[in-house]
């Protein structure tokens, strides 16, 4: 999937931020997301998709999730199905079966993973023909295995890559992300791994790892605002970048690749 046609997306699937949104999940420091920014944040993000020419639907807030506006943790998709995650997190359990329905409409085969397994999307990144895999506090071994086997009935293969014991990683893609043309976005503290060798390695600064959550949208980069350096190095390498504020999202631990899955 090198080639600039096999990073064509049409279409992408969002969620909008509730009110209950302040009371979701969060390690940082950051203090309490501000919900009207975060709505604001939220819409510039998906009229960013539409700009790189996505049609984009945008469901309902679900008070009952706090989390749900994190829509690519609940599922992986492939142009061939889509796969259920069963969340690490219990307060999400749920979130999964809320959006099968819709996924149903668009995927011609709607797999899940399940009990004991676990795994959230953001601890899955693919490049091209190849998924890696986080082990995380969030993605165990049993969902990691049934996730590389449904993905290998579609001619995928897999690597797992274990960040539980590396700090600063709530998931594999808060430092790992693919850019297309055998390229990753590598934070630091995942530099030099084995299971990236073979890929050109664009590596994001100690003071920028947050930004290594980019997406790579058709001819376009969607990157976190504020970051200098990276932004810079996407620029030397000829991408087209856009890039979005995403504060209030951060906070909650979240960043630009769980704001939406993309197919």
């Amino acid at each position: 999937m090198n080639s600039a046609e096999s990073w064509r997306f049409s279409k992408a699937i969002v969620r909008k931020p509730g009110p209950s949104f302040v009371d979701g999940i969060t390690t940082s420091k950051l203090g309490p997301p501000i919900f009207k920014k975060a709505l604001e944040q939220h819409e510039k993000y998906w009229r960013a998709l539409e700009a790189c020419g996505l049609k984009v639907l945008s469901l309902e807030e679900d008070p009952r999730f706090p989390d749900s506006t994190f829509v690519e943790d609940v599922a992986v998709v492939t142009p061939y199905r889509a796969i259920l995650c069963r969340p690490g997190a219990e307060s999400r359990r749920g979130e999964d079966a809320e959006i099968r329905p819709t996924l149903s409409g668009y995927f011609p085969a709607v797999d899940a993973i399940t009990s004991p397994g676990m795994v959230d999307g953001g601890d899955i990144c693919q490049a091209g023909t190849r998924f890696f895999i986080g082990l995380s506090r969030r993605t165990n071994e049993e969902g990691a295995r049934q996730l590389t086997e449904l993905l290998k009935k579609d001619g995928y293969s897999a690597s797992w890559v274990d960040i539980r014991s590396t700090k600063g990683l709530l998931h594999l893609k808060s430092g790992l992300n693919f850019l297309g043309d055998n390229r990753l976005a590598v934070a630091g503290m995942l530099a030099g791994r084995k299971e990236i060798e073979g890929f050109e390695v664009v590596p994001v600064h100690p003071e920028e790892s947050y930004t290594a959550n980019c997406v790579r949208v058709n001819d376009h980069v969607l990157v976190a605002a504020g970051y200098p350096r990276f932004e810079a190095s996407l620029r030397s390498l000829d991408y087209d970048v856009i890039p979005l504020d995403v504060s209030e999202f951060r906070k909650m631990d979240g960043g630009l690749s769980c704001l939406s899955l993309r197919f």
